[in-house]
């Protein structure tokens, strides 16, 4: 199944990203000791909104819309879905994003620190 939406291109990422954890058993177990957390994507392209979560707290998976059931997210990071492109094909920075107001971060803002390898992971897998 496919988390990429044609309203999001930059949203083929969360698919690598899926596809890179679940592609190798070793990884996973290190992406989930390093993130420790779950962290939530929304994504803005103009007035559309559009969510994805990635679960480093337990399974290492990676979903289309709101954190499952019975599980919050630790950290939300809001940004527009041109913003995104950039962070994954890496030309932006996620702290310049940060403090130019480009993104925005809710919850525990540490956590959301943790999440550059993860991306990076999404910049060899995501054509962009």
């Amino acid at each position: 199944m496919s988390l990429k939406s044609d309203k999001f291109p930059s949203s083929a990422a969360f698919d690598a990203i899926s596809q890179s954890l679940s592609s190798n058993p070793a990884d996973r177990k290190d992406a989930i000791k390093k993130g420790g957390a779950i962290f939530a994507f929304q994504l803005k392209n103009g007035e559309e909104a559009e969510s994805w979560y990635i679960d480093l707290k337990e399974t290492g998976t990676v979903g289309k819309g709101d954190a499952p059931e019975g599980k919050k997210a630790n950290v939300t990071l809001v940004l527009s879905d041109k913003d995104f492109q950039s962070l994954i094909a890496g030309k932006a920075n996620a702290q310049k994003l940060f403090m130019s107001g480009k993104l925005k971060v809710r919850g525990d803002v540490m956590k959301a620190t943790k999440m550059e390898p993860i991306l990076k992971k999404a910049q060899t897998g995501a054509k962009l």
